[in-house]
């Protein structure tokens, strides 16, 4: 007997021992701010929006350098060639001569692009060695460049560096922009992942509770009916309700697993640790001014800047369209000294003028309408584009009304539901205690009294969820925090490190 009980008492220790694991385990609390700042740090969504800004940066950085002074060295070390040629002689005739040659060459080349006019302008100097091998002996030479300074530039063509030079910095600044709206959705998104959880976790302590409370019921209901106090029907049903309760505990807590893993996923946390919510208080309630919120987004917003960079790129495509395939030139001209010597420090002395002119012209005598019909369809685009932005704009302020409309309605909102609140769990606690003593014979007002107690608890969480949502709302289509009454920035110098 004796050892019986040992072995009783042994699993009765293992049993309980999870228990007071499970009771004693670390939680994690998290607040709402706490959510957002993880959320904007290493989400998924954070993470990709910094891959993207970062291309955008170098992309910028990549344009800039075109209109930066470009250095290069070209060289051929070396060119060996042996072999027959056809070589014209002095009196016509052509004969196949054997060559046996070698090249060298080096040049140095300093190239700076003019924007405005989309020309080239260079400085070069470069040396040329030549050795013909004949069969008793060789000869070699040397042609030096000794300094050449000259341009290209393309006339009545179109110039695509002009209209670069204006609509990338605006891409650059657009990008800029979008990263801080994609910070502001990131938020947004924590928001929801949050009280979407928050919603769980309240639904799994709602179901415990209920389950609670009708197993007190329900053996409260099973004496009175014992005793002959209440009609059977009245058993069943506070026994369904019980039957009720524990399956809403279980899809309770299925859904709570459910939004934690969405939850966790969301944030990238590794953890295994349980996890408690913290709801967010309102501490102080204000309200958004609509042209205020119209004008600041015009101004901070990378939407403000598309309307303008879509409106510049047709005017681009139009340009573009009227220059191409018309009246052509190519100007290039360039002045240099030169020399050659067998020796080629002599090559280096009494330098030679060495001058050259270009100018090359395209004249399209028969196009049959296509340079027109280029042009037509290319001022057609702009029409379009210059119609649908100002839809886009329309569509862009209505869109900040109804934002800013919705926003300052969930104070009432808000408030409501959190009275509604109190008021339906003070009804409910009234009802069942009335229930316990007798008082409250109908078991119908009992469950509608615990319903709508239920209902308002998640209705106020949900008026909760709102709230932030929309407030985050605001701040992304305008990137203006109006809580604090400051523009919204990041410091965008620490995603290149």
């Amino acid at each position: 007997m004796n050892l019986y009980k040992k072995i009783v008492f042994v699993f009765i220790f293992l049993s309980v021992i999870p228990i007071f694991r499970a009771e004693g385990q670390h939680r994690v609390k998290y607040t709402l701010n706490d959510v957002i700042a993880i959320a904007q740090k290493q989400s998924p969504d954070a993470e990709m929006a910094r891959h993207r800004y970062r291309k955008s940066y170098w992309g910028f950085r990549t344009f800039r350098a075109n209109y930066l002074p470009g250095l290069q060295v070209d060289a051929t070390i070396p060119s060996f060639n042996r072999t027959i040629n056809a070589i014209p002689s002095q009196d016509g005739t052509t004969i196949y001569t054997p060559q046996s040659l070698g090249n060298y060459s080096v040049s140095m080349t300093l190239n700076q692009k003019v924007g405005f006019s989309g020309g080239e302008v260079f400085l070069s100097s470069g040396l040329q060695r030549l050795d013909n091998f004949f069969p008793d002996t060789s000869v070699t030479q040397y042609l030096t460049s000794i300094i050449s300074v000259g341009f290209r530039q393309p006339l009545f063509t179109y110039n695509p560096y002009k209209w670069s030079k204006r609509i990338e910095p605006m891409k650059f600044k657009e990008a800029q922009r979008q990263f801080v709206e994609t910070n502001e959705d990131v938020a947004i998104k924590a928001v929801d992942r949050f009280f979407s959880l928050l919603l769980a976790q309240t639904g799994v302590d709602i179901a415990l509770k209920n389950e609670s409370n009708y197993d007190t019921l329900y053996k409260i209901a099973r004496g009175r009916f014992n005793l002959g106090k209440i009609a059977e029907n009245e058993l069943l049903q506070l026994e369904l309700n019980l039957l009720q309760s524990k399956a809403a505990v279980e899809n309770a807590q299925l859904n709570y697993k459910d939004m934690l893993f969405e939850f966790k996923s969301f944030l990238r946390l590794k953890d295994d640790f349980p996890v408690e919510l913290i709801p967010p208080v309102v501490v102080r309630y204000f309200s958004v001014n609509v042209q205020k919120a119209t004008e600041q987004a015009k101004e901070n917003t990378s939407t403000g800047i598309e309307f303008q960079r879509r409106l510049l790129e047709a005017q681009s495509l139009v340009n573009q369209a009227k220059m191409d395939g018309r009246f052509d030139a190519q100007l290039f001209a360039s002045f240099g000294l030169t020399q050659t010597n067998t020796d080629i420090k002599l090559a280096y002395q009494s330098p030679l003028d060495e001058e050259r002119v270009t100018l090359g012209i395209t004249v399209p005598l028969l196009d049959w309408g296509k340079a027109r019909g280029n042009i037509k369809m290319a001022q057609s685009n702009q029409d379009l584009v210059v119609t649908t932005v100002e839809q886009d704009k329309i569509d862009f302020e209505h869109n900040i009304f109804l934002n800013v409309t919705r926003f300052n309605m969930q104070k009432n909102q808000l408030m409501i539901a959190a009275k509604s609140d109190t008021v339906a769990q003070k009804r409910y606690e009234v009802t069942q205690k009335r229930y316990m003593i007798g008082k409250v014979n109908d078991v119908l007002e009992l469950n509608n009294a615990q319903i709508d107690n239920d209902n308002a608890k998640m209705g106020y969480f949900r008026s909760l969820m709102d709230y932030w949502k929309s407030y985050y709302e605001i701040r992304k289509i305008t990137l203006y925090d109006f809580q604090r009454d400051l523009l919204i920035t990041v410091n965008l110098d620490d995603l290149i490190k």
